[in-house]
């Protein structure tokens, strides 16, 4: 689809409005002066700095990057935020997946009963037919995997049950606990962003594909010598598409998904390292990915001594449709020239390599294992 932005007009602009109504994030258009849609003083239809402001505020609470335009990804948003749990059936479909708030809830409500639905990312997958099985044969309802009125009834007469913090939080850390701390056997995929035509920003002769597929291979070494397996989503040349890299995760039946990037920011201020899971900031969350970001991102900051963005909760594709836990890491901007210099280096990158390295072996160690950030060593491999 082309971008909506600022000056967009026409039917497209009109639908995502309406939405963004509906959601009262936006006023309601002045009628027509003459009685004519599109005369003078008629508003619907156009994308004026009302319905920019609308969308930034949208994109910032969905988790979605704010740039105040609809691209693909925001209007998917605006789409499943249409849907409220009970405005439909809800059945799984292997081969066209529901998405919507309303799969979202219906996960919530299973997880925070005791059943495993997976994570609570709005995608009804075969985890969340499972989960809504489980719960119909238990409450005596027709098992058939469809959540209509009977079971919606059933579900909003039932109160929490899991008690003691949020209960994918505990069932993955039981997970984890229970898998044992080496890293042999685990399969991890490693994701070096851009790719192809896409190059990302350019320092010098160097690009930022070339940068993070470098830093891509020095981590897969230092992984595979730990005893994992690793997978690269590129060659030095591709350029896969980010439906492409998490199908990609998903076939492979990784146990850790890790995306890398440098950024670039017309600030002459822009500076640091941030890391992402999936998160909607209204509490559904990958749990272990976001133990994962963290300790990614206080490796990183503790052994290169770069500033500090923290990390954040975001529902891009990349880290939405991954089915194990996915981090995204920014490691620097190459847009600012301490930055830029640091990322240069082979031994700044090597040493990136290691701090992930290690907060890879921390993500399975039991706490009381656990060592201060930027003090674990493993061996440096390839």
């Amino acid at each position: 689809m082309d971008i909506l932005r600022p000056g967009s007009s026409g039917p497209a602009v009109a639908e995502v409005q309406a939405v963004l109504r509906a959601l009262g994030l936006l006023a309601e258009a002045a009628a027509p002066t003459d009685g004519v849609a599109g005369a003078p003083g008629d508003e619907r239809g156009v994308f004026d700095a009302a319905t920019e402001l609308a969308v930034r505020h949208f994109q910032q609470v969905r988790g979605l990057s704010v740039d105040g335009r609809v691209g693909e990804e925001t209007y998917r948003a605006l789409n499943e935020a249409r849907w409220s749990l009970g405005d439909r059936l809800l059945r799984y479909d292997p081969e066209r997946a529901l998405r919507g708030d309303d799969v979202r809830r219906l996960q919530e409500l299973l997880l925070e009963l005791g059943y495993d639905a997976g994570r609570a990312d709005g995608i009804l997958g075969a985890e969340t037919e499972v989960g809504l099985r489980a719960f119909q044969r238990d409450y005596g309802l027709n098992a058939d995997g469809t959540c209509g009125p009977a079971t919606l009834r059933a579900l909003k007469q039932l109160g929490r049950r899991v008690t003691g913090g949020r209960p994918q939080l505990l069932r993955q850390s039981a997970s984890l606990v229970e898998s044992g701390p080496h890293l042999i056997g685990r399969v991890i995929v490693i994701d070096p962003g851009h790719g192809g035509d896409e190059t990302g920003y350019t320092a010098g002769e160097t690009t930022e594909a070339d940068l993070v597929f470098d830093l891509a291979s020095r981590i897969e070494g230092r992984l595979a010598a730990a005893g994992a397996t690793v997978y690269l989503t590129r060659g030095r040349t591709g350029g896969p598409s980010a439906e492409e890299r998490t199908a990609f995760a998903n076939d492979a039946g990784a146990d850790l998904f890790l995306s890398l990037h440098m950024e670039a920011h017309g600030s002459a201020h822009a500076r640091g390292v941030a890391s992402y899971y999936y998160g909607t900031g209204s509490g559904a969350s990958s749990t272990v990915g976001e133990q994962f970001a963290n300790l990614a991102r206080r490796e990183v900051i503790a052994r290169t001594g770069m500033l500090d963005c923290g990390s954040h909760a975001k529902t891009w594709d990349i880290l939405r449709m991954t089915r194990m836990p996915a981090v995204r890491v920014d490691c620097g901007y190459l847009s600012h020239p301490v930055d830029r210099l640091l990322l240069l280096d082979a031994r700044l990158r090597s040493t990136v390599a290691q701090a992930v390295l290690a907060s890879v072996q921390r993500l399975f160690l039991p706490a009381e294992a656990d060592p201060p950030t930027g003090t674990f060593l493993l061996p440096t491999g390839g």
